[in-house]
């Protein structure tokens, strides 16, 4: 269909093209105080078409594959190419990057389980969050989703080429409730395959655990301390560090690591790999948005800056080549030291320890950061009590620098895999 599709580009006047064709199905369960909730399937089903006349260009969707549509698709993105002003970066990826040996990364693991199934697996998750403590009295219920899809990307160069995939999750948030106190917490595994989920009593155990503890929070005085980022989170930190050298922000120049290539951003603690195939990886791929060849690379070795995370348009923006990374980064992977989290603790001595973050508070530009937190207060490296309604703040560039430690709590959920980080000092404001 891809090549059909480039066929009626050609015969349009188009000077090249590209060409995404993708199917994928699902179903989604979730269950409530043991009832059920929902059950959703879905089916989808898309073509994706940038044409190019020139340096001017044009994209057009849709979800009919039928002929007639695929044409009227073609004919609206040339439509739009014609009248769109030229940009001399645009077009497709140098032909000489075109990946040629499609290694299998292990992605397709479908999971052939029966809606009773589905939802007898999640009332098991729920009912182990409730089992935790009567204090948990209600339940916002756990989903047990499947997914599995396939997709083919085409282009003018020749290059035509496609995988199918999967992804599965189980997830359970549960809410308890004690004197005037009420809290809500959750957890959640997702992998490539089943198999690779946590058992549905470890996600139900760890949602009613995390959030039985977060009862009777507490404000604290504002201090500078040192601050614990957990492992869910501190992804979070790895991400704005990977915007700040991505390609958009940095050709914008709104980035507070502009011009920082071969310098150092981060403590010597810090390396980052990207990995892109590693089989069942959860952000794996054989080849970027632009049937670019992905490759292993060292993003940031001991906290020097390697490079930059870049598609074919912000490359040449810059004056650089592609990184392939035409549509995000690939399975990130965070050096770690030898601290589990009661070590973390043990290192921090005093201070805060963050479970959650609320709103969106760093200023890409500056690498101001501020963000209303929630967690616990740490005192001689034991968790005193939980705490709520406060805002940490710093700037990002010196969070980076002051990392002194990364735990071996590795989690992967995404397309990161990191501990928590521990930073030697924020600013925590509260009462």
């Amino acid at each position: 269909m891809s090549t059909e599709v480039l066929a009626m580009t050609r015969a349009a006047g188009a000077s090249a093209a590209e060409a995404e064709v993708s199917l994928g199905t699902g179903q989604n369960v979730s269950v409530r105080m043991g009832a059920t909730e929902t059950i959703e399937y879905n089916r989808d089903k898309g073509v994706s078409i940038t044409v190019y006349f020139g340096q001017k260009r044009g994209h057009a969707s849709s979800s009919d594959l039928s002929s007639q549509a695929l044409q009227d698709t073609v004919n609206a993105a040339c439509n739009i190419a014609r009248y769109t002003a030229s940009d001399d970066y645009c077009g497709l990826a140098d032909p000489a990057l075109m990946a040629s040996d499609i290694p299998s990364l292990d992605l397709h693991h479908p999971w052939t389980l029966t809606v009773d199934e589905a939802l007898e697996l999640a009332q098991r998750t729920e009912a182990a969050a409730l089992a935790v403590d009567t204090r948990i009295n209600n339940s916002e219920g756990a989903t047990v989703s499947t997914y599995e899809g396939m997709f083919v990307y085409a282009n003018t160069h020749g290059f035509c080429a496609g995988y199918p995939s999967s992804r599965h999750s189980l997830s359970c948030s549960v809410i308890a409730e004690h004197e005037d106190s009420m809290q809500r917490d959750y957890w959640y595994s997702t992998a490539r395959c089943a198999q690779d989920l946590q058992a549905a009593y470890h996600v139900g155990r760890v949602a009613g655990e995390r959030t039985v503890r977060r009862l009777n929070p507490r404000r604290v005085k504002t201090a500078q301390v040192p601050v614990l980022f957990e492992a869910p989170l501190a992804s979070g930190l790895i991400s704005s560090l990977i915007s700040a050298v991505s390609g958009g922000n940095l050709y914008r120049q709104s980035s507070f690591l502009l011009d920082s290539l071969g310098k150092t951003v981060a403590s010597p603690l810090l390396t980052i790999t990207e990995q892109p195939h590693l089989p069942r990886g959860l952000a794996s791929a054989p080849f970027d948005n632009e049937g670019v060849a992905t490759t292993a690379r060292t993003l940031l070795d001991g906290g020097v800056l390697q490079g930059y995370v870049l598609s074919s348009y912000s490359a040449r923006k810059l004056g650089m080549q592609t990184t392939g990374n035409a549509g995000g980064n690939h399975n990130l992977i965070v050096s770690h030291g030898d601290l589990d989290m009661t070590g973390l603790l043990a290192a921090m001595g005093t201070g805060l320890l963050v479970t959650e973050l609320l709103g969106h508070g760093l200023n890409m530009v500056t690498g101001d950061y501020s963000r209303g937190a929630a967690g616990f207060w740490v005192e001689n490296g034991v968790i005193a009590y939980p705490v709520e309604e406060i805002t940490i703040a710093g700037n990002m560039r010196d969070m980076l620098l002051q990392i002194v430690a990364i735990g071996n709590d590795v989690l992967t959920q995404g397309s990161k895999q990191v501990g928590s980080i521990l930073i030697e000092r924020m600013t925590v404001a509260g009462d």
